[in-house]
């Protein structure tokens, strides 16, 4: 292949396109529509940002100023969290809207995060929002197909085709200018986007960030290349085998449907059918049946819970629990604490499996659908998709369940195990305990865990590309002038 040949053709390809006044006025809408997704995923996220530190710091604030009172009745006065969002989720809003915004933390029970802004939106959310990852993952695909979808067929139809072949232009080199050429065209707006997204996010994170989160930037360039190439090729392929160009519009316009629309609203909707998953309503009540017949902690006469108390009059060769030298119900409360904790995170795992299966579906089909790969790196790259949002969920579980357990630990070693008498003033500790709980530090996938997650999707696009080059090959030798 003559590397000065494909570099006339993707010139002539350059050039043509950018005579045609309708290409030029297409990469304007284009540049503004970017402009405007970025800018108002910026502003999105710093609003967001910003009022969720300083109602954080409120809430930190009022758990602190609470005045002396007993450790349980604070482990059920309760502490909220707001959840962090990653400094590039402003790129790919991904599940965002979907995740919730804050969650309630006490003891004995596991709330669900509220406030997702889907819950406060008509029906107009499922139409999707204008993202930088949107506009990239299925606009710029039609605009290729726009470009391209007469590169070869419309040669063929003027004739001209001939006599480029017969100047000694190889298939090979006629079929690698025209997708470099398309690439070029591509990188006018897709290069100025990603230094602009790489200048909000930057200034988002304050101007300082690891080479770990550099990186991601870095994959997330990648991944949109490689995904035109994919989308490049495929244009030129169906361009070239089409006896005309209508015929190659049609079937260009019909992958892009297939890819972008069909594919993944069934692979999600068959996913749902063959895994339906519990209701938030099913799924508490079996919750709850279960920690019934656990008995109830707060019960000093459950027959459950009395057994721990004789084990432990035993153990400590005691007749009367004030003898014990903790206090009783705060022990009582943790091991409650625990066994409600165990039952939970069993069904939370149940449920998780479900939705890992429904997800099968999806990620199984990364191999079919290139659009479906890309969109589930570009989530997992900027913090917005499924996994992040289960880890956080995670880690507010273990939050929640220290948070229980510091009250109790608390309730045992300053709580007198002491009847009080009529008229006496409640047992209560210092505010200054409060202080004790560590505030809440949410830690983002690791990369090495994302890389796990998304194993398939990565090799779907090496298979991917590796598979167009082949294609390409075998065609350049099978196609007919005529």
């Amino acid at each position: 292949m003559r590397i000065h040949i494909v570099r006339l053709i993707s010139k002539q390809v350059w050039k043509q396109s950018l005579q045609n006044k309708a290409v030029v006025f297409l990469l304007m809408i284009l540049s503004l529509l970017f402009v405007f997704a970025a800018y108002t995923g910026w502003q999105d996220y710093k609003v967001q940002e910003n009022n969720r530190i300083r109602h954080q710091m409120e809430v930190r604030q009022q758990w602190e100023e609470k005045p002396d009172k007993h450790p349980h009745r604070m482990a059920h006065y309760g502490y909220l969290i707001f959840r962090p969002r990653y400094p590039f989720s402003f790129f790919d809003y991904g599940l965002e809207r979907y995740m919730g915004n804050s969650v309630f933390l006490e003891a004995h029970k596991q709330n669900t995060v509220n406030f997702s802004e889907a819950g406060f939106s008509t029906g107009m959310l499922r139409f999707g929002e204008v993202s930088t990852a949107v506009i990239l993952q299925t606009l710029i695909p039609l605009f290729i197909f726009f470009l391209g979808f007469s590169c070869i067929s419309a040669e063929r139809e003027n004739n001209t085709l001939k006599v480029l072949l017969s100047q000694g232009v190889k298939w090979k080199e006629l079929l690698a200018g025209k997708i470099v050429g398309l690439l070029c065209l591509v990188s006018i707006v897709f290069f100025p986007v990603m230094l602009l997204s790489a200048f909000i996010w930057f200034s988002l994170a304050g101007f300082y960030t690891t080479v770990n989160e550099f990186s991601h930037l870095l994959l997330v360039t990648v991944v949109y290349l490689a995904y035109f190439f994919m989308i490049c090729s495929i244009c030129v392929m169906v361009s070239a085998v089409s006896s005309t160009s209508r015929s190659s519009l049609i079937k260009l316009i019909g992958i892009w449907l297939l890819f972008i629309v069909i594919i993944p609203r069934t692979a999600q909707a068959f996913g749902s059918f063959l895994y339906p998953a519990p209701s938030k309503i099913d799924f508490d009540t079996m919750v709850e049946n279960e920690l019934v017949k656990t008995g109830d902690s707060h019960n000093p006469n459950d027959i459950y819970y009395k057994g721990i108390k004789d084990s432990l009059l035993n153990a400590y060769k005691v007749k009367t629990v004030e003898e014990l030298p903790f206090n009783y119900s705060g022990y009582i409360m943790a091991e409650g604490e625990k066994i409600s904790s165990g039952i939970y995170n069993k069904y939370w795992k149940r449920q998780l499996t479900i939705y890992e299966q429904q997800n099968s579906i999806n990620n199984s089909l990364v191999f079919v659908n290139p659009f479906q790969a890309v969109r589930n790196l570009s989530m997992a790259l900027t913090g917005s998709d499924f996994n992040s949002y289960i880890s956080y969920q995670e880690q507010v579980e273990d939050y929640r369940y220290q948070l229980a357990q510091l009250m109790n630990k608390l309730q045992m070693e300053n709580i007198s195990n002491k009847k009080q008498l009529p008229g006496e003033k409640p047992y209560t500790i210092g505010r200054d305990h409060w202080k004790e709980l560590p505030d809440f530090q949410y830690r983002f996938i690791s990369s090495r865990e994302l890389f796990q997650n998304e194993a398939a999707s990565g090799l779907s696009l090496l298979v991917w590309g590796v598979g167009l080059l082949f294609i390409l090959h075998f065609i350049s030798k099978k196609i007919k002038i005529n």
